[in-house]
């Protein structure tokens, strides 16, 4: 069983989990753009290749695979995503499997106003969004919603150019010198991640972990707590069945007043996973069930509550 894990960076945990997972049965291989991406060294073997948005660098990716005898494929970017999914017929054709879920679910991850229009018209609570400023500036007017809110790109990830924003002239201001933007809601709640994976071939969800982010630190969970509400639990589970997610994804969710409102989806591993492995939730293995054509049993809520990550520093030192 061989895993290829793309664009690895600082995910050293990542790796070292599908290492642990895959034993002696395998390798794990992992790529990046940087020969100082401190992750790659976890692996069994690494490959510096191009930026994702070069020219030829699926077929470099291709190639590893064949090198490699790769089984499955996965990448820990969001832009990356929509790339693998669009060449899923031919990581087949070469014996893969792309890790992930559709192309379409892939893009409207990214898409944050495809994701609120997809949210609303199913019945989901989510923040009120707009890439029309007068529309929400007619809202603001009618009481509809109120400062602050974000003024974030439609397109993007890791809160990269994300403002909070107080008045209407500052709103102004980012719409005139940018492209793309869109106003969202500010949610004033407790902000919670959840780690879910789906079984890829019963399509089941089997497991869930959610966890109480006590601070962020550049996009990503820095301190968490693990909790259980079986209310979530349920949303969550009827959520991602009926989107149609696949594999490992990490949702963002607002508790605002006992309410739950869901954000964000991000249809990889996310930054705070490793707070579900230490908890017991190994979606690596998961994985490698899934690849050698076997069902993966239901775990949803099966770990310990009240348990805390911390993340802090590592040193690597490396002669080039």
């Amino acid at each position: 069983m061989n895993i290829l894990i793309l664009s690895a960076g600082t995910r050293n945990k990542v790796v070292q989990y599908f290492k642990k997972a895959i034993g002696e049965n395998g390798t794990v291989v992992a790529t990046d753009m940087s020969e100082l991406a401190p992750a790659v060294y976890e692996a069994d073997a690494f490959y510096k290749v191009p930026r994702i948005t070069d020219e030829g660098y699926i077929d470099v990716i291709f190639d590893i695979c064949k090198k490699e005898h790769i089984d499955g494929v996965l990448s820990l970017i969001d832009p990356e995503l929509s790339l693998l999914a669009k060449h899923r017929d031919e990581f087949s054709a070469l014996g893969v499997t792309v890790i992930g879920s559709s192309y379409a679910l892939c893009e409207r991850a990214l898409d944050k106003m495809e994701m609120f229009a997809w949210l609303t018209a199913h019945g989901y609570p989510c923040a009120k969004s707009y890439t029309d400023k007068d529309r929400f500036y007619a809202d603001v007017a009618a009481g509809l919603i109120t400062y602050p809110v974000f003024v974030k790109p439609v397109r993007g990830s890791a809160s990269i150019a994300v403002s909070k924003v107080y008045e209407k002239e500052t709103v102004d201001f980012l719409f005139a010198h940018n492209e793309q933007l869109m106003i969202q809601e500010f949610l004033d709640g407790q902000e919670i991640g959840a780690d879910v994976y789906v079984d890829m071939i019963s399509s089941e969800v089997v497991s869930v972990f959610t966890k109480k982010k006590l601070l962020m630190r550049a996009g990503e969970t820095d301190k968490a707590v693990s909790f259980k509400d079986e209310a979530l639990f349920a949303l969550i589970e009827r959520f991602v069945k009926e989107s149609g997610w696949s594999g490992q994804i990490d949702i963002d969710i607002f508790d605002v007043g006992g309410a739950y409102y869901i954000s964000e989806v991000n249809p990889r591993f996310g930054g705070g996973y490793p707070h579900a492995y230490e908890c017991g939730c190994d979606h690596m293995t998961m994985i490698v069930n899934n690849l050698a054509g076997k069902k993966n049993e239901k775990r949803i809520g099966q770990y310990e509550d009240g348990v805390y990550m911390m993340k802090y520093n590592e040193i690597s030192v490396r002669r080039m």
